[in-house]
């Protein structure tokens, strides 16, 4: 259990620092008073003061964290802006958030996500320049009998060059590509003797079980791929390189991670692998057995899942508040409370259903269900 829930800690406690520390730079810059820098909820384990009076805690719960701002209920759009003038002097005044330009809030409010994506891309930019990346061309080896593939016109030494649009730089991509997938169908271009081929493949899903031994549905068109001539093409990349194919990961997952969430949403996509904190856990102590690396590779893909989902714009969630932020900028003035406690209900039972049915996908991975 300790090889589950030490990685699952280390993992959340760096995601949710570098995330909170996004708004607290924010904050900070903009002279807003600071009061608290909690990573987790409930009970305080451990903390601090600092010369600003910013209580900097670790508390019970490592399950996200938050900061809290001078005389600040929320970071949601006050309405009634007079009770915080007459509450506090014109010297406590200049600290509170609710009184800031718009501009300046919103800023504070979205660092944070972008603070998870630069953490990734920080990430992808040291594992390309230090260890590599993979470059080695995907070449067809064996098209299986009455397989997707072989209905589909596929052929041996045909080469891949992208999949639904995503070019493929790697004979490592395109499971991951296929994996990725939403629609009925695969869209396919090959190099077939030096002229490019455009196939639609259906694939099958199968549910099978990946390299760590968890459950998963995995799409198969029939292939098996081959380096040419069996050399394996693997570079360290310089900064400007690296730094285009950190950017350019990030944009896959994100966008990737859209259209699957698009794709439950229409009810086309398969929603047993929406996975919570449990699976996040089990599989962050799995990856952490076979390195530091992978481990720190893990932790870009969660950091940018963090990042995305907290720019939804849903009430209690960053985008929620970005979400007000736009009324006050297009209406002139804050939506009313009343209107704001609205929303934040609806948010409320958003997360609540989120949080539940990926738990319940969870407890059924663990074979509880």
């Amino acid at each position: 259990m300790l090889n589950f829930i030490i990685p699952f800690i280390v993992l959340i406690l760096v995601v949710v620092f570098i995330h909170e520390y996004g708004h607290y730079y924010f904050a900070k810059k903009y002279g807003v008073g600071v009061t608290d820098f909690s990573i987790g909820f409930g009970k305080e384990i451990f903390g601090w003061n600092d010369k600003s009076g910013t209580r900097w805690k670790v508390c019970l719960i490592p399950l996200g964290g938050y900061v809290k701002f001078f005389g600040d209920r929320n970071v949601y759009s006050q309405a009634d802006h007079q009770e915080m003038l007459d509450k506090y002097n014109e010297q406590e005044r200049e600290k509170l958030f609710v009184l800031k330009p718009l501009y300046q809030r919103a800023i504070i409010v979205a660092a944070g996500p972008f603070a998870n994506f630069i953490l990734a891309i920080f990430i992808f930019l040291f594992m390309y320049m230090s260890v590599g990346k993979d470059f080695t061309p995907a070449v067809i080896d064996e098209v299986q009998i009455d397989s997707p593939a072989m209905s589909a016109g596929f052929k041996k030494n045909d080469i891949i060059l992208s999949i639904d649009g995503t070019s493929v730089n790697s004979i490592l991509d395109v499971s991951k590509l296929i994996t990725m997938t939403t629609g009925d169908d695969i869209e396919f271009v090959l190099s077939r003797y030096d002229q490019e081929v455009n196939l639609k493949v259906i694939p099958n899903t199968i549910e099978t079980v990946d390299n760590l031994g968890n459950k998963i549905n995995k799409r198969l068109i029939g292939i098996k791929l081959r380096p040419p001539n069996d050399e394996i093409n693997h570079q360290r990349l310089g900064p400007i390189k690296a730094l285009y194919y950190s950017l350019n990961e990030v944009y896959f997952v994100a966008s990737s991670s859209l259209n699957y969430l698009g794709s439950i949403i229409v009810g086309k996509g398969d929603s047993s692998q929406l996975g919570g904190p449990i699976r996040i856990a089990k599989v962050s102590g799995q990856v952490a057995e076979f390195g530091i690396l992978p481990f720190i590779n893990m932790m870009a893909y969660i950091s940018i899942s963090l990042g995305l989902i907290n720019l939804f714009p849903i009430p209690l969630l960053d985008g929620g508040h970005l979400m007000f932020y736009g009324f006050e900028k297009i209406l002139g003035r804050p939506l009313s409370q009343k209107t704001q406690e609205g929303f934040f209900r609806i948010g409320m039972f958003l997360l609540l259903s989120l949080m539940f049915f990926a738990t319940f996908n969870d407890l059924k991975d663990l074979g509880l269900f």
